[in-house]
């Protein structure tokens, strides 16, 4: 017989076996569920582990077996999570509803009038609305969750300079939820009063992510001092209110129009197809028919492994990933929370199949919301 042959007949047999070993799976999964016991049983899966390691003739072989058994292992998790899933109704407290916009509905966004997230306010919901502005991103959150507003705009990711991370440490911190998105295209320019020049400038203002994503302009600036504030458009008012020809702000040209400024030279912008993307914030757990994107956070077990565990939940349900950010837990130092983003809608069975196993598998588990997502702005 070739070798060929053979190792065909083995894996053959290495078939039918795992089948045979799913079955038996589905019938632990019945039984875990009569009794009460979760899927996950780790000192039964490090025990079986050691048994058929010790069972190896040499140190390659136990490596490799220990791999092995683990992916196995895993993969019994994911059917016994899907057995148990395929029961579960309830969809983690969210329920299906049309957004209702009306003149009385309540938006609040972060900055002052001028700045972009004005702008993607005015994108999603129109201007038939009561729209208002707080300070920070905190503030926002907090009149949502207090039922101040029906809905906050939030900028959460740039396509040059990433992550708002503030923004996703409060998506953590708040019952909050995610509703919608829409995408603003940024466009910088520099301002300054009226009769100032370039060459008088010494002092710049802006968002921390507006300067950086300005820095090839800035690079050749150096002599110019650069000072962060809170927003693009509260830059924007700084300069009015200081009223120094030698202070310029890189905003849009809306907060131009907006504090009577002029535009000292447009597009700033290191990319030009920049956008940012804003999530639409509310305090109930709706979602749409036709939402498409569900967006969760969570965090692992500190141990080897124990992410590609649960992002498995996604390849065997079928389920594409869009997104993967991390951030610091407070108070655990070296230790992440995960925020991911990923294509469904919380009433398909895929969806509930790898939420109940990542849910049972991490820890401060969260669905952030289930919405429409938008295409990036070209």
């Amino acid at each position: 017989m070739k070798l060929r042959d053979e190792i065909d007949i083995i894996d053959d047999q290495i078939v039918r076996l795992f089948e045979q070993r799913m079955v038996v799976s589905g019938q632990v999964a019945a039984y875990k569920r009569s009794v009460g016991k979760p899927v996950l049983d780790k000192e039964r899966e490090k025990n079986k582990i050691e048994k058929v390691v010790s069972k190896t003739s040499n140190e390659f072989n136990s490596k490799a077996v220990e791999s092995l058994f683990s992916q196995i292992m895993a993969i019994s998790r994911m059917y016994q999570y899907q057995n148990l899933a395929s029961e579960r109704t309830d969809l983690e407290g969210f329920f299906e509803a049309e957004m209702m916009i009306t003149p009385e509905t309540r938006v609040v966004y972060a900055g002052v009038p001028g700045a972009y997230a004005e702008a993607a306010m005015v994108e999603y919901f129109g201007t038939e609305i009561d729209g208002y502005n707080v300070e920070t991103f905190k503030d926002a959150m907090e009149e949502v969750h207090n039922g101040k507003a029906d809905y906050a705009v939030l900028p959460i990711e740039n396509s040059s300079t990433g992550s708002v991370n503030d923004v996703y440490d409060l998506l953590s911190s708040y019952d909050n939820h995610i509703v919608g998105e829409t995408m603003v295209k940024v466009e910088h320019a520099l301002l300054g009063l009226p009769g100032s020049r370039i060459e008088d400038i010494h002092t710049v203002f802006s968002h921390p992510q507006g300067l950086m994503q300005c820095s090839r302009f800035l690079d050749g600036k150096r002599e110019w001092q650069q000072v962060s504030l809170q927003n693009t458009a509260a830059s924007a008012k700084r300069v009015v209110d200081d009223g120094d020809l030698g202070q310029a702000a890189i905003a849009s040209r809306q907060a131009a129009k907006n504090y009577g400024l002029v535009v000292l030279k447009e597009s700033l912008n290191d990319l030009k197809n920049n956008s940012t993307r804003f999530v639409v914030i509310s305090h109930k757990k709706t979602f749409h028919e036709k939402a498409d994107t569900i967006s969760i956070c969570f965090e692992t077990l500190h141990e080897s492994g124990s992410l590609y565990s649960v992002l498995s939940h996604f390849i065997f349900n079928g389920l594409n990933m869009t997104r993967i950010e991390s951030r610091p837990v407070k108070g655990k130092p070296w230790q992440y929370r995960f925020f991911v983003d990923f294509n469904g809608n919380l009433k398909e069975q895929a969806v509930k199949n790898a939420l109940h196993g990542i849910q049972s598998e991490t820890e401060s588990f969260r669905i952030l919301g289930n919405y429409k997502g938008v295409e990036p702005v070209c």
